[in-house]
């Protein structure tokens, strides 16, 4: 009896937020398969395949996966290289299985290596291109392809904007400020709060649909037409859709190019997966870890399945997650259901979801942008001091400027830069004429000393006058890069007598064969001044 109420009870917490992703998706997947230049319903099994089979083993609690933006330019091109769709599906069968390899080798631990600035970073730049992705549904205007998420390709296109401003839809925008007042007021009102079954982004797709269904019904010219709508395959019998269905051309694994495109999918999945983890668990109010070796191998298995009944590629990607989380997702139910209801409406109502204004949808994701990049994320980052806020604020720029996977090698490198100069900051090293008013100097070595260290000590050694009494303290020291204890062993054992400078070396092992792994550290150097 337990086990039964403690399922209905996560299935109560986490519909919700599986709707909310289900509707978030459903255009997302459409549009990356228009991009990649693949089958519409590629896309959308791949989100089925994200949701119910990586959802069902991963132990990610908010992440959703599904078709990447960030492999739309390796799929279009790889399709085309390639030269058929089918071919290319072996490409994502290979790409799954070396995912399922490195996850195996435990790969996914380099994912601790990113700081929480630049992962904060991403969320907050991934947050603004989705505002100003959607501004363009919002209004009506419907250039550029869902789920993209690169603002600038070809550089600040003024022409866009200006194109953008004459192409103002009045009836989407009504749309739109009517589905966000409803949002706004499921957020904001407790009573509205409490329906936790009837989340407000269904309430606003439900009256984005009705209000547009008596826009054409009244005539009106605020009807928005078709193609500002959600665009699905309709399949009328069961041989239609099994002839949307494409299945992999196994031919394709005696060409070269598809295990290539294979091993760069995989790559770049993996990456961005690890980054998209990262950030989940940074979303997720309880704060608990996914095991990122085990999100490699459900990754993987996911690319397989996928590949093999013709879906795209998948990561676990940014905007669903982030939807998922800000809905309320307690667990990975959420995912799976997301992944269930693709999968039913898809199969049986397909002509109801192509009612669904993109307009609605666009105020959904807007709502979740400004979340991700709200405000007090950079005042928090801001009162944190510049090492934590210019990483932070260049990973956003770039992320924005650029894609995220750039995005975020800037601001990793950023963040690498300042931490190489804190550690030979903080070795900091006294000049000459600070060390000319002491004559009992102590040197306090921290535990760890790298070569980064070399300088600042050296120069310190260098100004000390003859005749002083030097005490090098290694008691807490458990690591000396070679570098830095020769160059201490050369001072204590040579010059020092030629100057007549007292030495006294505390702690040290007998060999730098003793000290533990090389890593970055400090030198604390503290004087007695002359009574």
């Amino acid at each position: 009896m337990k086990k039964t109420k403690s399922l209905f009870g996560g299935i109560k917490e986490n519909f919700p937020s599986g709707l909310v992703v289900f509707l978030v998706a459903l255009p997302l997947c459409l549009g990356i398969a228009l991009a990649s230049g693949a089958p519409p319903l590629s896309g959308v099994i791949a989100g089925i395949i994200g949701g119910i089979v990586v959802g069902s083993i991963s132990n990610s609690n908010i992440s959703v996966s599904g078709p990447a933006a960030g492999l739309t330019a390796i799929v279009l091109v790889a399709i085309t290289d390639i030269g058929a769709f089918e071919l290319f599906l072996c490409a994502g069968i290979i790409a799954g299985i070396i995912q399922l390899i490195l996850g195996f080798i435990r790969a996914g631990s380099i994912s601790n290596y990113f700081p929480n600035n630049v992962i904060e970073g991403m969320l907050a730049g991934i947050g603004i291109i989705i505002i100003l992705k959607q501004i363009s549904h919002a209004v009506g205007f419907d250039k550029d392809y869902e789920g993209h998420q690169s603002l600038f390709d070809n550089g600040f296109n003024t022409a866009y904007f200006t194109e953008l401003l004459g192409a103002i839809h009045p009836g989407a925008i009504v749309v739109t400020l009517i589905s966000m007042g409803i949002l706004l007021a499921w957020d904001n009102i407790a009573v509205l709060r409490r329906l936790k079954l009837l989340p407000g982004a269904l309430v606003a797709v439900i009256a984005g649909i009705l209000l547009n269904e008596f826009f054409k019904f009244s005539g009106s010219s605020l009807a928005i037409s078709p193609e500002h709508l959600v665009t699905l395959p309709v399949p009328s019998t069961l041989d239609e859709f099994k002839n949307l269905i494409t299945f992999p051309d196994l031919a394709g694994f005696t060409n070269p190019k598809v295990w290539i495109t294979g091993a760069t999918i995989a790559i770049v999945a993996s990456i961005e997966t690890l980054l998209c983890i990262e950030a989940s668990d940074r979303l997720d109010v309880r704060r608990r870890i996914t095991d990122t070796n085990l999100e490699l191998k459900a990754q993987g298995i996911g690319n397989m399945v996928s590949s093999f009944i013709g879906g795209l590629p998948m990561t676990s990607v940014v905007v669903r997650s982030s939807a998922n989380a800000n809905a309320g997702a307690t667990s990975k139910l959420s995912a799976i259901i997301h992944g269930v209801l693709l999968l039913i409406c898809v199969l049986t109502i397909p002509f109801i979801l192509n009612l669904i204004p993109l307009a609605t949808l666009a105020a959904v994701l807007i709502l979740v942008g400004y979340k991700l990049a709200k405000p007090a994320t950079f005042r928090h980052f801001w009162h944190n001091g510049k090492y934590q806020f210019i990483p932070f604020v260049a990973t956003v720029v770039a992320v924005v400027a650029t894609d995220l996977l750039k995005g975020v090698g800037i601001g990793l490198l950023i963040s690498v830069f300042y931490i190489l100069q804190g550690n030979m900051k903080r070795a900091y090293y006294l000049s000459r004429e600070t060390l000319n008013d002491a004559d009992e100097i102590t040197i306090k070595l921290a535990e760890e000393v790298s070569f980064l260290n070399k300088a600042a000590i050296k120069k310190t050694l260098k100004n000390i006058k003859s005749g002083s009494k030097v005490l090098i303290d290694a008691k807490t020291t458990s690591y000396i890069t070679t570098d830095v204890l020769e160059m201490i062993q050369d001072f204590a054992n040579v010059r020092a007598k030629e100057e007549d400078i007292n030495v006294e070396l505390v702690g040290f092992k007998t060999s730098y064969r003793d000290y533990a792994k090389d890593q970055d550290s400090h030198v604390v150097i503290n004087h007695k001044r002359a009574m």
